[in-house]
C-alpha cells in the first residue's frame, strides 16, 4: 500500500515536472509559430531593402554630370552669350538639383542606418537569450536521461492516461523543435540585418563620393561660365555692344517686370471690385531672404558697371552671396504673380505684397512655387543659384513700389 502511494505520488511528479517544463521554457505554439512567420516577413522586407539599396547604388554612379559633354555641346552657342548662358543655366540647375537630392538622400540613409543598427543590436540580444535558453534546455534534458519520457509514458495507471501521456511528450517535442526554429529564423535575421546594414553603409559612402563629384561639377561649370562671361567682356571689339547689350538687357528685364505688374494690378482691381476688398500691406518688417548668406556682395545703390568705360549704373537691389542650393524665404506674407526663367534674371519669382509692393528673387537654381501661388513669410520659396547675368552664387533681392525700385534695406532693417 505504502509502495502503491509512493508510485502515485512519483507519477504526479513527473507530471509536475513535465508541465513545469513547458510553461517554463514554452510559449503557445500558436504563439510561437506567429513569431517565427513575423520573423520570416521580416526577412524578406529586408532582402527587398537590400535589392532596393543596390539598385540605388547602380543608378547613382550612372547619374553624374558630364562636365567635358556639357561644354563641348556649348561650343557653337558661345558667340550668343544670352545663348550660352540660357543653355547653360538649365545644366547648373540641374547639377544643383542632384546634389540637393543626394543631400536628402544621404539624410535619409543615416537615419535608416541607425535604424537598421537598433534592430541588428536588439536581434543579436534576442539570439544570445534563445543561445542561453536552448543550452539550458538540453542541459535540462541530459540530466534527465532519455529514461525520463519512458517513466511519464509507462508509469500510468491506464490505456487512455497513458494516450495523454504520450500526448505531454509530443508537444514537449515539438515545442522543442519551435524552439530550435525560432533561433534559427532568428539567426537568419540577424545575418539579413547585418546585410542590410553593409548595402547602406555602401550606399551611403557611393552618395557621398557622388554629391562631392557632383559639387566638383557644378563648380566646374560656373567657373566655365564666369570665365566665357568674363572673355566676352573684356574683348576691346565688344565694348560698345557690351554697354549695348547691358542697357537692352537691363531695359527687357524692366519691361518684363511692368508688365508682370500691370497685369497683376489689373487682376487685383477685378478682384478687388468683385469682392469690395482691397490687398494691403499691413507694414510688417521682412524676414531676411537669404538665412544662409555669408555676405553682401553688391548693395543697392550706384555702382561701375564697365572696366573701361566707367560708367556707373543703379543696381537696384541686394546682392546676398550663399551656398549654392540653400534656401530662399519669401520676405514677406503675399501672391507669387511670376516664377520663371529669363536669360537676365535666371530662374526667378516675384511676389505681390499689395498697395503697390513687390519683391523679386533673381538667379535661384531651383524654383518651388508657382504663379498665383500665396505664401507666408518665411516659407521656402526657391534654392540660391547663378543662373541668368550671374558668374557666382548669390541671391539678388529686390523690391519695387508702384512699379519703381526702392531701397531694400527700408524693409529689412
Amino acid at each position: 500500500m505504502r509502495q502503491h502511494k509512493k508510485k502515485q505520488r512519483a507519477i504526479a511528479l513527473a507530471l509536475i515536472v513535465l508541465m513545469a517544463t513547458l510553461a517554463a521554457y514554452m510559449r503557445p505554439l500558436i504563439s510561437r509559430a506567429d513569431e517565427i512567420s513575423e520573423l520570416q516577413d521580416s526577412i524578406s522586407q529586408k532582402k527587398k531593402e537590400i535589392e532596393e539599396a543596390q539598385g540605388q547604388k547602380k543608378e547613382l554612379q550612372s547619374g553624374l554630370t558630364d562636365v567635358k559633354s556639357v561644354i563641348a555641346g556649348l561650343e557653337k552657342s558661345k558667340n550668343d552669350l544670352a545663348a550660352y548662358v540660357s543653355e547653360l543655366d538649365v545644366t547648373l540647375s540641374a547639377a544643383q538639383a542632384k546634389i540637393n537630392e543626394l543631400a536628402d538622400m544621404i539624410t535619409e540613409k543615416e537615419t535608416e542606418i541607425t535604424k537598421t543598427k537598433a534592430e541588428l543590436e536588439e536581434a543579436q540580444r534576442t539570439e544570445l537569450q534563445q543561445y542561453a535558453a536552448m543550452k539550458d534546455r538540453i542541459k535540462s534534458m541530459y540530466e534527465r536521461g532519455d529514461s525520463f519520457y519512458f517513466e511519464v509514458v509507462f508509469s500510468a495507471k491506464s490505456f487512455g492516461d497513458m494516450l495523454n501521456r504520450a500526448d505531454y511528450v509530443e508537444r514537449l517535442t515539438a515545442a522543442d523543435k519551435r524552439l530550435l526554429d525560432k533561433f534559427r529564423t532568428t539567426r537568419e535575421y540577424v545575418e539579413t540585418c547585418k546585410q542590410q546594414l553593409e548595402a547602406e553603409q555602401e550606399l551611403l559612402e557611393e552618395a557621398k563620393s557622388d554629391a562631392e563629384a557632383e559639387q566638383q561639377s557644378l563648380e566646374l561649370l560656373i567657373a566655365e561660365k564666369e570665365q566665357q562671361m568674363a572673355a566676352y567682356q573684356a574683348d576691346i571689339n565688344n565694348q560698345e555692344q557690351v554697354l549695348k547689350a547691358y542697357e537692352d538687357e537691363m531695359a527687357a528685364r524692366d519691361a518684363e517686370i511692368k508688365a508682370l505688374e500691370k497685369a497683376m494690378k489689373e487682376q487685383q482691381e477685378a478682384l478687388e471690385k468683385a469682392n469690395n476688398k482691397k490687398n494691403t500691406y499691413d507694414g510688417g518688417m521682412f524676414a531676411w531672404p537669404a538665412p544662409s548668406y555669408t555676405r553682401i556682395s553688391d548693395d543697392f545703390g550706384m555702382r561701375e558697371v564697365h572696366p573701361i568705360y566707367k560708367v556707373q549704373k543703379m543696381h537696384n537691389g541686394v546682392d546676398m552671396a550663399a551656398p549654392g542650393g540653400s534656401p530662399i524665404l519669401a520676405a514677406y506674407d503675399g501672391t507669387v504673380i511670376a516664377a520663371a526663367y529669363s536669360s537676365s534674371m535666371g530662374n526667378y519669382i516675384m511676389i505681390d505684397h499689395g498697395d503697390g509692393l513687390t519683391t523679386i528673387y533673381m538667379h535661384a537654381s531651383a524654383l518651388y512655387v508657382k504663379s498665383g501661388q500665396n505664401v507666408a513669410k518665411g516659407e521656402k520659396i526657391a534654392a540660391v543659384g547663378t543662373t541668368g547675368n550671374s558668374t557666382g552664387n548669390h541671391l539678388h533681392f529686390g523690391v519695387r513700389l508702384n512699379g519703381t525700385y526702392v531701397n531694400p534695406w527700408n524693409y529689412l532693417k
